[in-house]
């Protein structure tokens, strides 16, 4: 287990969502002060509050954006696609490891069967972060 892992799992255990326990493991990397990034991240746990795409994969989307932007339109748009690529190949990779991607089926709200837990979640988007900065 990475020391990333293990921090965000940390996080998580602190009181942070999997969305803010993601993104803040990364804030050092970007400069980002772990609070702001603590509460730009708080909508994005539990589904958004709606069980929707996994929070953990939010938190890794903020981080590849915070990555790959040009980071204003005057600077150039260019890089909103190629985001959206890189993020959908992360997103597809840890689908195919959990068999899902969203909140709700990943927790078996609707079936009884648990697919991946909030840590095991979490834990797999550092990973997946952790590899993307790694091979940009």
């Amino acid at each position: 287990m990475s020391t990333k892992v293990e921090h965000a799992l940390e996080l998580h255990k602190k009181g942070c969502n999997c969305a803010q326990a993601v993104a803040c493991t990364f804030c050092e990397e970007f400069g980002i002060d772990e609070k702001e990034m603590f509460r730009i991240a708080e909508g994005f746990g539990l589904g958004m509050g709606i069980m929707e795409m996994c929070g953990a994969l939010s938190g890794m989307a903020m981080v590849i954006g915070l990555d790959n932007s040009k980071g204003s339109p005057e600077e150039g748009s260019g890089t909103k696609g190629d985001t959206y690529k890189k993020i959908r190949e992360y997103v597809a990779r840890f689908k195919e490891k959990n068999g899902s991607y969203i909140c709700r089926e990943l927790k078996g709200v609707e079936t009884g069967k648990v697919l991946c837990s909030c840590q095991q979640c979490i834990a797999d988007a550092v990973e997946l972060t952790e590899e993307y900065l790694k091979n940009r």
